[in-house]
């Protein structure tokens, strides 16, 4: 089978050159601004030692933004982490794949390892900046994009729960119905990101519940029926079900609602989340992001949504969730190396019974993040990593895509040019292969 070439900002005009040019220093300044408005902050928790912090992080993110904007080579990773050795042989890697002379640098490089490589310089810039280095400079938008974000929260807890009121005298064909609708939401919640909006507030405003019908159409492909059948055949049985997720925020609210009906339907016996360990791509989900949103949650006056925060807490006391946490997620490998480089976490994903991969990175990575034909099957483009039957749940926001009918790709690029990248777009597409 012939790979094709990995994504990169070598090529001109492409989403990934203009990622690096314009919209990953914007993050970074954005990253600046932060850090410099908690200043005051800064002094009255560490007094003059947090004012140097602050000052060592400044002066390495702008030596950082000037690094990515004039392509200089990729540079070891120099904390002592877990992970900087994986980081330090992965460039090696990269150095190996070029001829004599040249070094992997932020224009010419694969754009997926140079993006996540930012993220990572990002967390060693705080690292490197004590008494400041446990902040969390992406928490302030994050937690903004969930307050903006709450009459839709509302709307979505008051749902859930009120069918959950009369779930007992639900037929299979409703309880269907039920399911595949709060897959759908889970799957436009995906458009709150806020890597892509570089950091800009990206709430959602409204409840999307009553546009499920309108965006129907934008799903390119919808395999919910393989996803209805795989967890409806052993109903009541034991059932595990993992989602490794996106952003946090309302997006992992529509999660949290998903989670639950897969209870509630007795779809799934336990629910296992995957989240970052370090704050990653602005609005990705950390153990803090969830502790944080199920308090907002509990301390609100809205009953339903009260009721979620309760109800979710006990989940995750009780054990009905799981969550975990793993390296591997913030590394810049493809998910097809999971097994060589993370093997534990492979075979803790074996266990499941189907595994929900939220968002966009996730597929680039289910995929390589490469130049594939529209059409090239998802099991192949896959290609070694078949842990559990799986589903990547995303809305469109960079240039891969794969499993298409023929010309559908090519139909969609005449009428709208950006059809790859704006969100407006959307998949469920499941691979049984195991």
């Amino acid at each position: 089978m012939d790979i094709p070439c990995s994504l990169s900002a070598r090529f001109e005009g492409s989403f990934a050159y203009f990622t690096v040019k314009d919209r990953l220093p914007q993050i970074l300044t954005k990253v600046i601004d932060t850090v410099h408005r908690y200043k005051h902050k800064f002094l009255e928790e560490y007094g003059e030692e947090g004012i140097d912090g602050e000052k060592r992080a400044l002066a390495y993110f702008s030596k950082l933004r000037n690094e990515m904007q004039t392509d200089k080579p990729i540079i070891p990773i120099i904390d002592d982490l877990p992970d900087t050795h994986i980081w330090n042989e992965y460039l090696q890697y990269q150095k190996s794949l070029l001829g004599d002379g040249e070094q992997p640098s932020w224009f010419r490089s694969p754009w997926l390892y140079v993006e996540c490589y930012l993220y990572r310089r990002i967390h060693e810039g705080m690292t490197l900046s004590p008494p400041i280095s446990t902040y969390d400079v992406f928490m302030e938008a994050k937690n903004d994009g969930y307050l903006q974000s709450e009459n839709a929260v509302i709307a979505l807890c008051t749902h859930l729960q009120e069918f959950k009121t009369n779930i007992a005298d639900t037929s299979e064909a409703g309880c269907k119905e039920a399911f595949s609708k709060l897959l759908q939401v889970s799957l436009w919640g995906n458009k709150c990101d806020l890597s892509i909006s570089g950091g800009q507030d990206n709430s959602q405003k409204f409840s999307i519940l009553n546009s499920l019908e309108s965006f129907k159409s934008n799903i390119l492909v919808d395999n919910t029926e393989s996803v209805w059948q795989i967890l409806s055949q052993k109903k009541n049985s034991s059932r595990r079900v993992d989602i490794v997720l996106d952003n946090a925020g309302f997006e992992l609210i529509t999660d949290f609602v998903l989670a639950d009906i897969l209870l509630s339907l007795k779809l799934a016996t336990e629910v296992h989340f995957h989240a970052k360990c370090i704050p990653w791509y602005v609005s990705d989900t950390t153990k803090r992001d969830i502790d944080w949103t199920i308090k907002q949650l509990l301390s609100t006056n809205n009953r339903w949504m009260s009721k979620c925060g309760e109800i979710w807490k006990e989940n995750l006391k009780k054990g009905r969730w799981v969550y975990h946490e793993h390296l591997f997620w913030t590394l810049p490998h493809e998910f097809c190396s999971m097994a060589q480089t993370a093997p534990d976490l492979y075979s803790e994903l074996q266990k499941s019974d189907l595994v929900l991969f939220k968002g966009d990175l996730n597929y680039r990575k289910l995929t390589g993040d490469r130049k594939w034909d529209f059409t090239v099957p998802f099991t192949q483009a896959l290609t070694t990593f078949h842990p559990a039957p799986l589903c990547s749940v995303r809305t469109l926001k960079s240039d891969v895509q794969v499993g298409l009918k023929p010309g559908a790709g090519e139909q969609l690029a005449v009428s709208e040019t950006d059809w790859m990248i704006s969100g407006k777009y959307g998949i469920i597409q499941f691979d049984a292969s195991v």
